[in-house]
């Protein structure tokens, strides 16, 4: 794939997973005025929160068996129509179980984005572009958040909360326009290139991949930030409001800021991850530093935060935090696109974004019953800072080297 094909690519990975951030989080802004009309406890609005990572981190295995098997281009096409068509339903829907499985489907739509993401940068990024172009989408996983929380605050205070389903459900159908249009299938792109498209049986096998200790150790790493990452879509907004007192038009603007301030470190964490590679780090030296240090520093400013007695404070000390996190999801992803290679990213990033978003699972249920039984979030805050000092740990202790796997021939898997 030319240069120019390469940057088209990108830019659409990117709005895609901006559009899928914003949609996920349109629930937290909504979540005041939408648990007053259905009249639901934190706890209840937790297990709300909860039911999209449900179905999302089941529908990972598939997504990811998916997007080795057929061509990426089709399968992220069909999920993002199913993910768009939710959104808009929830807009429209009747009663507190319609919203409950349209989460549910919107989980199962959404599944398909990292796996397609990861396989396709995999495959057209050598290892000193993979920090930036990574960077890229993680910046609009949280430009996504932010502009939820932004416009999306503001859209609800001003044509409440429906509204908001329905403006985000249908605009965001547009974007298949350009990728349907731009965006080769994997055929052509082959023969344009003059390149054999490699038969899609020859993945890695399930088994192989599963016995691989760095699979579990980076799945477990995203579990880490997947808890904590979630804590801060689903609670910061109603935090922001029922823990510190802020209008909706405060916390759509305040709110916003610890996601802009991620994205910015994100874009510069890859930048620089990537200009280090080049002037001769290793991966592992590189990839390491980031993800530990990113984690360590958000953990202090986490409970900063919670502890801050004014609110202005708070808020710096949460966009701190963010900023450090930023570092970290700038470069998380390019390790296991790394050890996995175009044999085994998709099938990877599907296991690993699994077991990433059983902490999406976990942590909303949780940090609703926390809210709901002390009347506080210092816990929650507290727990979700405990969570980054054991996945610093686990980068750090456990990961080891960063370098691609030599995976066998599907002939040679029996031995």
């Amino acid at each position: 794939m030319d240069r120019s094909k390469k940057l088209t690519l990108l830019v659409l990975l990117v709005v895609a997973v901006g559009i899928n951030y914003i949609d996920r989080g349109t629930l937290s802004v909504a979540k005041t005025d939408l648990s007053k009309e259905f009249q639901l406890d934190d706890t209840q609005m937790g297990f709300l929160f909860s039911a999209f990572f449900w179905s999302y981190a089941l529908f990972q295995i598939v997504a990811g068996w998916l997007v080795d098997r057929y061509d990426v281009k089709w399968v992220y096409a069909i999920g993002f129509l199913v993910w768009s068509v939710a959104t808009a339903a929830m807009g429209v829907l009747s009663s507190f179980w319609v919203f409950f499985a349209l989460r549910l489907l919107l989980g199962i739509g959404e599944s398909v984005a990292y796996p397609a993401t990861s396989r396709l940068l995999a495959a057209n990024y050598a290892e000193g572009q993979r920090g930036f172009a990574n960077a890229l989408i993680d910046a609009g996983t949280k430009i996504g958040p932010a502009l939820s929380t932004l416009l999306g605050g503001l859209v609800v205070a001003q044509f409440g909360w429906r509204s908001l389903f329905l403006f985000l459900g249908i605009g965001s159908l547009l974007w298949l326009i350009p990728w349907l249009w731009l965006v080769p299938s994997e055929k052509r792109a082959a023969k344009e290139s003059g390149v054999a498209t490699p038969p899609r049986e020859s993945g890695v096998a399930w088994w192989v991949l599963l016995r691989r200790r760095e699979v579990w150790v980076t799945s477990l790493g995203m579990f880490c930030l997947g808890y904590v990452w979630y804590f801060l879509v689903s609670w910061l907004p109603a935090y922001l409001v029922e823990g510190r007192g802020f209008s909706k038009e405060e916390m759509a603007v305040f709110g916003s800021l610890p996601f802009w301030a991620m994205a910015v470190t994100s874009l510069l964490g890859g930048w620089c991850s990537d200009r280090w590679i080049r002037g001769g780090g290793t991966p592992t030296q590189v990839r390491k530093t980031f993800l530990v240090t990113g984690f360590l520093l958000c953990a202090l400013f986490m409970v900063a935060a919670v502890r801050a007695t004014e609110a202005g404070r708070c808020v710096a000390f949460l966009t701190a935090a963010c900023a450090a996190l930023g570092f970290y999801s700038s470069n998380v992803w390019a390790v296991t696109q790394t050890l996995a290679g175009t044999a085994a990213a998709g099938r990877w990033t599907g296991m690993q974004n699994c077991v990433g978003n059983l902490g999406g699972v976990v942590s909303p249920i949780v940090t609703g019953m926390i809210v709901t039984r002390t009347g506080s979030f210092t816990l929650a805050f507290t727990t979700s800072a405990a969570m980054l000092l054991l996945g610093a740990a686990v980068y750090a202790v456990l990961l080891g080297r960063i370098v691609p796997i030599e995976w066998p021939r599907r002939s040679e898997e029996a031995f």
